[in-house]
């Protein structure tokens, strides 16, 4: 029954160990370097790259998989499938490419006896879980619209692989849709910036709602006319594999100061509107946006390895349900 923590060394990485310790589920660390993870104390495999980790759980058959390395439209299906049969594996990925190609594993993973769950964190989750709520035991809606507002510490050091594959992913994925920016209105009083992308949110809010019409407001994404004016074009050229590598491995070099999170709260947003024109707003309350990350990852871990998770590839909520969302500390204003 052991769960595995791939780049565990990392700020996610810690943070989930111990959401996990805090579960009494302590975990396996994976890592390439062997010195910092024996300093740990903790129980330990030494693997450098995504086919050295894919082998070692082959052998080895953990009962779960948390990859927290990053770029996962990359790593995520052979880690994945590396966990077949009857292993599961949680990340959590963002983007709109890397969720939708883990969802294309759930035949092999229905078949395998598995549960593969993307986006568990505040990106996806968010969001998912308030349509989720606000659709169940209702028809079918017209449209939805989601708004993702997180409030994050900055730790000081190095931004990482995984933290900037986000952010280029975040500043590229500006919304082909049109969705202009805005100011978004809080319950607690306080307001935000967001404005129209294409994540994994879109999937996920239009697989709990089955919306054809489904629009996403980041507090990610860029606001300013003059930068979104640019991302087009610099989304085709990071689009080149090349091109993307080196601005993530730059990205991840930039060191950074400690910050306060800006806000108190952090937000998922949801508003549902059905064909005969009933409309239906929600919102979760969180914390930190990453620790409510590591909490969710944690929660959605220890449920996996009891065996209440879907077969299939899902993302949170819909493997879990939405309360996994509350259980890893949100509140839902309905």
């Amino acid at each position: 029954m052991e769960i595995w923590v791939l780049g565990a060394l990392g700020r996610t990485g810690r943070a989930i160990t111990a959401e996990l310790a805090a579960r009494g589920l302590p975990a396996v660390l994976v890592g390439r370097n062997r010195e910092r993870l024996e300093a740990t104390g903790a129980k330990f495999v030494v693997a450098d790259g995504v086919e050295a980790i894919a082998a070692e759980i082959r052998r080895q058959r953990p009962a779960v998989v948390i990859n927290t390395i990053g770029e996962y439209a990359a790593t995520a299906k052979t880690i994945a499938r590396a966990c077949l049969p009857g292993g599961h594996y949680v990340d959590m990925a963002a983007d709109l490419v890397a969720v939708r190609r883990l969802l294309d594993l759930h035949d092999e993973a229905l078949a395998g006896g598995s549960t593969f769950v993307t986006g568990a964190g505040f990106g996806v989750l968010a969001t998912e879980a308030v349509v989720a709520k606000l659709c169940e035991g209702r028809d079918t809606p017209s449209r939805v619209q989601v708004d993702a507002l997180a409030s994050v510490a900055i730790e000081e050091g190095a931004v990482g692989v995984a933290l900037a594959a986000s952010i280029v992913d975040a500043l590229t994925a500006v919304s082909a849709r049109g969705a202009k920016p805005r100011t978004l209105v809080l319950p607690d009083g306080e307001t935000g910036k967001v404005a129209g992308v294409d994540s994994g949110e879109l999937i996920a809010a239009q697989r709990a709602s089955g919306a054809p019409d489904v629009t996403v407001f980041s507090g990610l994404a860029p606001t300013a006319p003059v930068v979104r004016a640019l991302l087009p074009l610099l989304g085709r050229v990071v689009s080149i594999p090349v091109v993307r590598r080196f601005a993530v491995r730059r990205l991840a070099a930039v060191r950074t100061k400690a910050a306060p999170r800006p806000r108190a709260h952090t937000w998922g947003h949801a508003v549902v509107t059905w064909p005969g024109g009933t409309t239906r707003e929600g919102w979760l309350r969180v914390g930190e946006a990453m620790d409510f990350t590591a909490a969710v990852v944690a929660e959605t871990a220890a449920r996996l390895a009891r065996g209440e998770g879907k077969p299939g590839a899902h993302t949170p909520a819909s493997a879990l349900g939405a309360d996994v969302a509350e259980a890893a500390g949100g509140t839902f204003l309905l």
